[in-house]
This record gives structure tokens, sequence and C-alpha cells, in this order.
């Protein structure tokens, strides 16, 4: 069984914690896995003032509209708008348990990952929204060398936090939750 089927049969049967706190707005996000090699797309957001998260490492997503029928619509429309390309609820695989920011000073989110399986990598057409989309290998992300701590700068200060790395980027924050979720399916 490759990677990914294990990782599509393990999210068969999860049950995802999910957020119950009316206070928090909704946002959904697309994990997005590709084969051969096993990969998943990740974004770097674009530069932006009043944009806490500006020029973070990220999974295609964003905050639910009123024209969302659910949160995987969100999904669904945040991926096509920043990165150019469909996906269809016959590719989402599972879902993984919704985050929330763990400091006060982010807005009072919550984030429900959805997992996608791709049988292709389609060609990327990035809003304005998004500096860079690349297909990161798994192995690099589970390799020894690919998550550890590192130190952040943030506008109080230094923080020395777990994250990802792949050639000159960090992976942190929500990103890290999210994707340590993802990888705790595959053991």
């Amino acid at each position: 069984m490759s990677r990914l089927d294990a990782l599509a049969a393990a999210l068969a049967t999860a049950r995802p914690v999910a957020i119950t706190d009316p206070a928090r707005r909704w946002a959904a996000v697309s994990a997005i896995l590709v084969s051969d090699p096993d990969a998943i797309l990740l974004i770097r957001r674009a530069e932006r003032s009043g944009d806490p998260w500006s020029g973070h490492m990220a999974l295609p997503g964003g905050r639910r509209t009123p024209a969302d029928h659910d949160l995987i619509d969100t999904a669904v429309r945040e991926t096509a708008e920043e990165v150019g390309f469909e996906l269809e609820r016959g590719q989402l695989i599972g879902q993984l348990d919704d985050v929330v920011p763990r400091t006060r000073v982010l807005p009072p989110v919550a984030v429900r990952p959805f997992v996608f399986r791709l049988d292709h990598r389609p060609a990327f057409r990035l809003n304005d929204e998004v500096a860079a989309a690349a297909w990161v290998p798994l192995s690099t992300l589970l390799s020894p060398e690919g998550h550890g701590r590192v130190t952040v700068q943030l506008h109080d200060g230094a923080r020395v936090v777990p994250a990802y790395r792949f050639e000159q980027s960090v992976v942190w924050g929500m990103t890290e939750r999210i994707l340590t979720l993802l990888f705790a399916q595959l053991r």
C-alpha cells in the first residue's frame, strides 16, 4: 500500500476534533497531495500590510464567505482563487482537527483543514495574495532535518518555535500544526 493510500485509509476512520466556539470566524485550508513522488502543495503568502500571516508559508485557503455552502466550499473556492485550479469533492480524502491561533494578538479564527488527493500536478495561476507555490516532497518534510525548532522574529521579539524546513523556507505556526496533524496520520 502506498503512503497516500495508507493516509486515505487512516483519514477515512479518523474522528477530527471540531471547535464549537461561536465567537470564532471560520476559515478552511486545502492540504493537497500528489504522488510520484509524494508531495504537498505549499504557498508563500504575499507581503501585505495588515495581514498577520503576511509572507508566511501556508496551505491554500482563507475565510468563509456567506456564499459558501460549507467549509469544503470555502477550501475549494480559496484554492481556485489563490492557485488557479479547481478541486472536486471527489478528490477529498478527509479532514483534520480544527486549529485555532495560540496567541491573542491574532484574529479569533478557527481553521478547518481538508485533505485532497490529486492524480496529477496542475499548473499554478497565482493571484495577488500568493507570492509563490511549490510541490514539496513529503520525504523532505518527514526527514529528521525537515522538522525542528527555529527562531522566528515577531513584532514583540524573537520566539523559538517548532517548524518544518525545506530549501530556504520555514513553515511554522498554524500551518506547522496542521502538517503535524497530517503527518501523524501516516504513522
